[in-house]
C-alpha cells in the first residue's frame, strides 16, 4: 500500500463486528488505535470484551447503550439494510449525525450489487446504480442514507462497494478442502472478488485520506467465473477439481442463484490512481496462493502482517 499520509490512532466504533470488521479491528488495535462495536449476541459481546473490544449488543429492536459512541473518532457499518430499510440509519441517525463535528471518518461498507446486471460489461464508480433485485435496490437506499448525512449534517462519509469477500477460512480453498466446492458453468458469467486483507488495507488507506462524499470500488483486477478460482485452488492443493456442472438454478440454494442474475465487471481505478492503494493481492492467484503459504508456515486459518 502506498500510504504518504499517517494514520493516527483514534477511537473506532463499528456497527456489526464480523468477519471483515474485525480484520480491521485487529490491524488498529495493533496500532494503538481503541475498537468499540455492535454484535447481536451477548454471549459474543461478552467474549469480545475479554478479547479487548469494547462490544455492545444492537439490532432493530435494541438501541445502543447512551454512552457506546463517547469518544468516537470514527465511524464504520458493515451492517446490510433488511426489508425495513437500514437499521442503523433508523435507529441511530440523529445520534451519528450530532457527532459531525467531532467524526473525523465515516464508512459504510456497501456493495457492487448496486450496479445491477451490465451483460458482463464493466463499470465504474461513475456508473448508473441499476439493481433490480430487492437485496440491491435495499443497498442503494442505504447508501443514499448514509449519504445524506454527507450532504446534510456534513458527516465525513464514505461509501465502499464490495464484491465476494474471500481470505481464510472462507476461501476456495476452505471449500474445496472441506468437500464443498462446485464448479458451476455458466457460459460468459464472471464475478469480481477481493481478499478480506484488501480491504482492512484500503479502508486504512482512506481513514488516512479522507474524501467525504466519495463513493469507492474495493475489487480486484481479474473478474472470473467462480469455477475457475475452484480449479485454481484444488490445483494448489495438489487434489482433483469437482466435476463441471451446467448451471441450473434448481439445483442451487435461492440465494446462490440470485448471485448468478447479475454479470458485471467492476473498476478499480479510482482506488489505485486516486486513494494510492496497491493491492496486496490482484488476483484470486496470489490471494490464494498466500493463504496456502502462511497455513503451510503454520500462520493458522487467520494470516497477520
Amino acid at each position: 500500500m502506498i500510504d504518504p499520509h499517517p494514520l493516527p490512532a483514534g477511537r473506532l466504533f463499528i456497527f456489526g463486528l464480523g468477519y471483515t470488521s474485525l480484520r480491521l479491528a485487529d490491524r488498529l488495535r495493533g496500532l494503538g488505535w481503541s475498537v468499540a462495536g455492535t454484535t447481536r449476541g451477548a454471549e459474543k459481546a461478552a467474549a469480545l470484551r475479554v478479547s479487548g473490544i469494547d462490544a455492545f449488543t444492537f439490532d432493530r429492536d435494541r438501541q445502543l447503550a447512551d454512552r457506546a459512541l463517547a469518544g468516537v473518532t470514527h465511524l464504520l457499518s458493515s451492517v446490510p439494510p433488511d426489508d425495513k430499510g437500514d437499521p442503523v440509519l433508523d435507529m441511530h441517525r440523529a445520534d451519528i449525525a450530532a457527532r459531525a463535528g467531532t467524526l473525523r471518518w465515516v464508512g459504510y461498507l456497501s456493495t457492487t450489487g448496486v450496479y445491477g446486471d451490465t451483460g458482463g460489461e464493466w463499470v465504474d464508480e461513475t456508473s448508473p446504480l441499476a439493481a433490480a433485485g430487492p437485496r440491491g435496490q435495499r443497498r442503494v437506499a442505504a447508501e443514499q442514507g448514509w449519504i445524506e448525512l454527507h450532504d446534510g449534517p456534513g458527516l465525513p462519509v464514505h461509501l465502499f462497494r464490495l464484491p465476494g469477500i474471500y481470505g481464510p477460512g472462507r476461501s476456495a480453498i476452505d471449500s474445496v478442502r472441506a468437500g464443498t466446492a462446485r464448479r458451476i458453468d455458466k457460459a460468459g458469467q464472471v464475478f469480481c472478488r477481493i481478499h478480506v486483507d484488501d480491504i482492512v488495507g484500503a479502508l486504512m488507506a482512506s481513514m488516512a485520506q479522507p474524501m467525504p462524499g466519495t463513493a469507492w470500488n474495493i475489487v480486484d483486477d481479474e473478474p472470473a467465473p467462480a469455477a475457475q478460482v475452484v480449479e485454481h485452488a484444488a490445483r494448489l492443493l495438489g487434489v482433483e477439481p469437482p466435476p463441471l456442472e451446467p448451471f441450473d438454478p434448481a439445483s442451487l440454494s435461492a440465494m446462490a442463484a440470485s448471485f448468478y442474475a447479475d454479470n458485471r465487471r467492476v473498476r478499480n481505478d479510482r482506488l489505485k490512481q486516486v486513494l494510492g492503494y496497491r493491492l496486496l493481492h490482484p488476483t484470486y492467484r496470489e490471494g490464494l496462493a498466500a493463504q496456502v503459504a502462511a497455513e503451510t508456515h503454520g500462520i493458522g486459518p487467520v494470516t497477520r502482517r
